[in-house]
């Protein structure tokens, strides 16, 4: 049984923890048997209270290493006491994985583990942290990331996407699947798509159309008339078509747009690559037409944006 350790501090906030214990939680009923030993950690144990109020009890962190332990978002002045950094350290030297949700990652930060690595935050956060740690490379826009054993999210209902991977990981994606479905959720998102995604604003009701839109998101660079998508997604052309806007509310002409849009605004953020070959890359035939997406969908021309991530330091 794999034991996984939630750590709290003084001012954690509630969903950070609540989403991603849940979902360990569930997987014993998805299983049919419980592969996990869960615990709430503090450095001193007894009672923490949360951002909105809520006390939880917890667990002293030094009686026994989990071979997970999660820092928990909130407030970030608490998670930085010496005792706290201290007892993060203790921590994450004896687990075989490590994680993060929110603003978790300033403590996680401390223990010198996320240096040279790319770790998720809150995007409200991410100036901050990369600020603090400039060692870092903080991705703001990422629902979560994995490198190597240690894997960091962004806020609130992102832990939750984080902890379905790690049950993916850990057991199958069939279990992972069941548990999504018992906490009434979407089954879990890429990691490396956007906070603010075109996909999960979208948000399709039917299996049909979703596949659909990952079809077009794995194929961008390829031609994407609505025959193909059509195809993909097994329906004929007309009731794909009518179902496309009742569920997204766009033509998929104009979705298409969004997620090659999207997937140019994440290489203009990590990178010096050309335009022009980014253009080509995410399916736009040239820089002009890209250009004119662009400003449809940010107001804004890429090299803006590209301006803008280097003067926040991305």
């Amino acid at each position: 049984m794999q034991r996984i350790g939630f750590f709290v501090c003084h001012g954690y906030d509630a969903l950070d923890l609540a989403g991603p214990i849940s979902a360990f939680n569930q997987v014993a009923s998805a299983a049919g048997h419980a592969p996990y030993e869960l615990q709430v950690l503090s450095h001193t144990g007894g009672h923490m209270i949360s951002n909105s109020g809520l006390p939880i009890a917890t667990q002293p962190s030094g009686t026994r290493a989990p071979d997970t332990v999660i820092f928990v978002g909130g407030e970030i002045a608490p998670m930085q006491t010496a005792e706290n950094i201290a007892a993060a350290r203790h921590l994450v030297s004896g687990a075989t994985r490590v994680g993060s949700v929110c603003t978790g990652a300033f403590l996680l930060a401390e223990t010198g583990l996320l240096e040279g690595r790319r770790a998720a935050t809150h995007w409200r956060y991410t100036t901050q942290l990369q600020a603090r740690f400039p060692r870092i490379k903080v991705d703001g826009d990422s629902i979560y990331i994995m490198d190597g054993h240690i894997w960091t999210s962004a806020g609130i209902a992102a832990g939750i996407d984080l902890a379905l991977a790690m049950i993916e990981k850990d057991t199958s994606p069939e279990i992972a699947r069941t548990v999504a479905r018992l906490l009434v959720v979407p089954y879990r998102r890429p990691g490396g798509q956007s906070q603010f995604s075109a996909m999960s604003q979208m948000d399709p009701e039917s299996d049909r159309i979703r596949v659909a839109l990952t079809f077009a998101r794995d194929h961008l660079a390829e031609a994407l008339p609505v025959e193909r998508l059509a195809e993909a997604a097994r329906l004929s052309l007309r009731q794909f078509g009518r179902a496309f806007r009742r569920e997204t509310g766009e033509t998929p002409a104009k979705a298409v747009e969004r997620l090659r849009v999207e997937a140019a605004r994440l290489r203009l953020q990590d990178g010096s690559e050309p335009i022009e070959q980014i253009a080509l890359a995410v399916g736009f035939t040239d820089p002009e037409r890209m250009r004119r997406a662009f400003i449809k969908v940010h107001g804004r021309p890429p090299q803006a944006i590209r301006r803008e991530t280097r003067l926040n330091g991305g």
